[in-house]
């Protein structure tokens, strides 16, 4: 359940065909949409560059990646043939990793990696705290945008959405999650067991690809702090697109597939139990 068979893996990537792509623009965030079989890439297209990604169910955006159990069953960074799981009360793989550019990085000296679960997202409210002020590209805050004005949370708020555009991200924004940060390099200071970044090692060309496991909604925000190796949340350092590519396999490879993981089987009785509570 942990890690798919990897010849299915292989197998599924063998012929792919490129059906949609989004480029999202340095410090802002875009959505995107890959059926349940389907693959998806994000690629640094000009230069170093950061993305912090969400990943919802299409049809249920209550059901969101969780990174910190996703970190638990696999590693603080992760790389081909690791699976991204939804939380609880779903908690079921959501998307397996079929491919990276930078699965020769693992850990260098300094025990960094990349393509991190352990830093959360940049977002305007702790930026606050640290440095006064507001900044508005923030990573958190290019998500909310960004899911503001997708179909799957436009369906979510039914007949009437807000016209205001300030409305409809702070209603969003509750739906934003902590990420992945993909390219990004991380690790715990060995003496202080601090977090730290540093440069990302991607140039123009690395791409990490996805498998989508179900319906799935992306988020991906291309983070203001470019390759996340000098300043942040500030509009100084250099940023750049990232490009998102959805494929679909051909149909035969496509028929192999067994279909979406289900929810957990946990009955939710949490101890108790069915029986109708006395009145107060």
């Amino acid at each position: 359940m942990l890690w798919p068979p990897r010849l299915r893996v292989v197998g599924r990537r063998s012929s792919l065909r490129k059906v949609d792509e989004v480029i999202v623009p340095p410090r802002d965030g875009r959505t995107f949409t890959v059926g349940a079989g389907e693959f998806f890439r994000i690629s640094c297209v000009e230069g170093p560059q950061v993305g912090d990604l969400n990943l919802w169910n299409a049809e249920n955006i209550d059901e969101k990646f969780y990174a910190s159990k996703t970190r638990q069953l696999h590693a603080t960074h992760l790389t081909t043939h690791d699976r991204l799981w939804s939380g609880m009360p779903y908690m079921r793989p959501i998307a397996t990793i079929t491919h990276d550019t930078l699965d020769w990085y693992r850990s260098d000296e300094f025990g960094s990696g990349v393509h991190d679960v352990i830093g959360s997202r940049c977002d305007p409210y702790t930026n606050a705290v640290l440095r006064g002020g507001d900044y508005d590209h923030c990573c958190h805050s290019n998500l909310s945008r960004a899911l503001a004005t997708s179909a799957p949370f436009l369906q979510k708020l039914g007949d009437s959405p807000p016209d205001d555009p300030v409305a409809a991200a702070r209603l969003a924004e509750p739906y934003v999650h902590d990420v992945m940060n993909v390219f990004m390099c991380t690790g715990f200071d060995r003496a202080s067991r601090k977090y730290f970044m540093k440069s990302t090692p991607a140039r123009r060309g690395d791409f990490i690809e996805f498998f989508a496991e179900i319906p799935l909604l992306g988020g991906l925000s291309a983070c203001p702090g470019g390759n996340c190796g000098s300043s942040h949340s500030d509009d100084t350092t250099k940023c750049y697109p990232l490009l998102v590519e959805v494929f679909q396999p051909s149909p035969s490879v496509g028929a192999e597939w067994r279909g979406s993981p289900s929810v957990s089987t946990y009955s939710r009785t949490h101890g108790l139990s069915r029986r109708r509570m006395p009145p107060p």
